[in-house]
């Protein structure tokens, strides 16, 4: 939509509806056709800040703070930043010192089941994500707006899934300001108008938001239990509870017998040494053996051309975005890249090209399975596929996602700024070899978390296209 022109020339009421904004986004995002739009409905509006309550009148961010990070889980609180609420495993988050976030100045921003978190600030603001069950007792930081509905004017489920429509999404993020960082604060989504139909729709778009949550949070518990499992049976309990940073520093250690496969300090890493010890005491094969036949490098590197969302175009997901509840990437055509760009059913993608920093993607591992073939990948992860009929892909990723292969992985970094993984170093991991009905158990409870996983979306993508029927149905044309 152009903003100035013989066709569309600019109207005064234009701009005094979006506040005398005299920049473009609140026309060119589209949410001037949405408000047009809502307009037109023959059902009633309320605004946005009208439907909350609680802590600034149910719509508030938080004060910038002094962040005290805690090692152990007894003195620390999870903690959420703008990205890390759009992630589906919240395993590895970063902890806030619990006296900290008990305090008056921050005990508000503690999450809570069926609040909207809309990222507020940065390359990221205007996304939206809804608190799981599993969420509660999670800390936000002041770059997360949320939004808490007063449950006697509305739906939880209902609020969040007209905010992460297609409407919503316009609206929200033509509040955006700045250039260099963006933002939102509360005042500027308040005013937002939110249709209301009808009680029996809006509970059952409500049902299907929650079921969503559920599900998502039975994803959580099953890949996490699946690691734990392995771990224990294998006699290795001790590495699920690494506590990483309470051992001492590598500093000051001696190592003999160097090869030329490298020369590099880190590689030889006395705290992961001492989890390759532990599993080399254990049946095991490496994984460079589990590998042959399969795969154990990185994905094709190609000429990526752009191409429209449903005009034969894939969707392309880079190392952060895998980690993502619903990713979003660059669509690409499919024609003009080279095979090997989709991923196997059930690849271990380790992003492999990064820096050493502790909330990183670089080194975590992500599944692919059901819904996730249908993307396609960067050559910047490593791929993991089995050549092992008996050793499935599920088995793996339990093993590789845990928090000592993390370590071990990180380990065996190479290279200057931008580090990779150790191609000789990696294909010498041991990987404990359980009896045939332990690694079937395994696997089976990691497919069956990610089914879970895609019937979630299938849930929330039904609440989406419920509200949107129900918009255009409403429409007055």
């Amino acid at each position: 939509m152009k903003i100035a022109s013989k066709e569309n020339p600019v109207r005064l009421g234009w701009l005094r509806e979006q506040g005398l904004r005299m920049d473009a986004a609140p026309y060119l995002s589209g949410a001037f056709e949405v408000r047009k739009l809502l307009e037109r409905l023959s059902v009633r509006k309320d605004l946005l800040g009208d439907l909350t309550a609680g802590h600034d009148g149910g719509i508030f961010n938080g004060p910038q703070f002094r962040r005290v990070y805690v090692l152990d889980s007894e003195h620390g609180v999870p903690f959420m930043g703008s990205k890390d609420m759009l992630r589906s495993d919240f395993t590895d988050l970063p902890r806030l010192s619990k006296a900290d976030a008990m305090s008056a100045k921050l005990s508000y921003l503690q999450v809570k089941p069926g609040m909207t978190l809309i990222s507020c600030s940065g390359f990221y603001a205007g996304r939206r994500a809804y608190v799981r069950p599993d969420m509660a007792g999670f800390w936000s930081s002041q770059d997360v707006l949320k939004v808490e509905a007063d449950p006697g004017k509305i739906k939880t489920g209902y609020l969040h899934a007209f905010l992460a429509s297609r409407f919503g999404e316009a609206l929200v993020k033509s509040s955006v300001y700045g250039s260099a960082i963006k933002h939102i604060e509360p005042h500027h989504i308040t005013g937002l108008p939110v249709p209301r139909f009808d009680s029996v729709l809006e509970e059952e778009i409500h049902d299907l938001v929650e079921e969503a949550a559920k599900l998502r949070a039975e994803f959580q518990t099953g890949v996490v239990g699946a690691t734990e499992d392995l771990f224990r049976t294998a006699g290795l309990k001790k590495l699920t509870d690494l506590r990483w940073h309470d051992q001492p520093r590598d500093l000051g250690f001696e190592q003999r017998k160097l090869t030329p496969t490298t020369l590099r300090a880190l590689n030889y890493q006395p705290r992961a040494r001492r989890i390759l010890d532990a599993l080399h005491g254990v049946d095991h094969l490496t994984l460079g053996e589990i590998c042959q036949g399969g795969q154990l490098g990185s994905g094709v590197r190609f000429k990526r051309v752009d191409a429209e969302q449903g005009h034969g175009a894939v969707c392309l997901i880079g190392q952060r975005q895998g980690f993502w509840t619903r990713p979003e990437g660059r669509w690409i055509s499919p024609s003009q890249a080279p095979p090997g760009i989709f991923a196997k059913d059930e690849t271990v993608m380790i992003p492999s090209q990064g820096t050493l920093g502790e909330n990183e993607a670089f080194c975590r591992a992500i599944f692919v399975t059901g819904s996730w073939l249908e993307y396609v990948y960067t050559q910047h992860f490593l791929r993991v596929v089995t050549g092992t009929p008996d050793i499935p892909g599920a088995y793996l990723f339990a093993f590789l996602r845990s928090e000592a292969m993390f370590r071990v992985l990180r380990s065996m970094s190479t290279g200057g700024k931008q580090q990779d993984i150790h191609d000789v170093l990696r294909a010498r991991i041991p990987v404990p070899v359980l009896t045939a009905p332990d690694r079937e158990r395994i696997a089976e409870t990691v497919r069956g978390a990610f089914r879970k996983r895609d019937e979630a979306d299938q849930q929330e993508d039904k609440a989406l296209g419920l509200l949107e029927q129900a918009v255009l149905e409403h429409s007055a044309f």
